[in-house]
């Protein structure tokens, strides 16, 4: 039997701060997927999605949809990048079951960047209007509350970009 050589990216970080740009980054390289959540909830949800509830309730209704689908692309030996945020400990243990259940790597990237930054570059990205969805200054005050930086004693291999 062969070792699967696929792996799952894992992206980590506050409301802007690079990881779809990341994402596409890792996208690039040979026999790799992006899958974007923001892509599929803007083009399924699209309307639904005007509160964080409705991103809580959309965001479990895709993963649930994505789960066997994403785990039969790892199986097969195609590596994911995962572009949703994998920004809490149980939004991890969600991703954790996808490798686990695939037998491949992972790689969680997180991307370390203070609030200051991820508010100037999310202001550029309303301003560009190339997002599926704007956040306000109060929405990602109130996203970044959630955020749990991943820690060691998760057991994910951690690679941390930062400035």
């Amino acid at each position: 039997m062969t070792k699967n050589t696929a792996t799952l990216h894992l992206l980590a970080g506050k409301i802007a701060a690079g990881k779809s740009t990341l994402a596409a980054d890792l996208g690039r390289a040979p026999n790799t997927v992006v899958v974007s959540e923001d892509e599929w909830l803007s083009a399924l949800f699209g309307d639904e999605m005007r509160t964080l509830a409705d991103y809580v309730r959309c965001s479990s209704r895709l993963r649930t949809a994505l789960e066997p689908h994403l785990i039969d692309l790892l199986s097969s030996g195609v590596s994911v990048v995962l572009d949703f945020a994998a920004n809490t400990p149980d939004t991890r243990a969600w991703m954790r079951e996808l490798f686990t259940k695939a037998g491949c790597e992972h790689r969680l990237h997180y991307l370390d960047f203070p609030d200051e930054i991820c508010r100037e570059r999310l202001h550029q990205r309303n301003a560009e209007g190339l997002h599926p969805f704007a956040a306000s200054d109060a929405e990602f005050d109130r996203v970044t509350s959630y955020f749990v930086p991943p820690s060691a004693d998760e057991g994910f291999d951690i690679l941390i970009h930062n400035a």
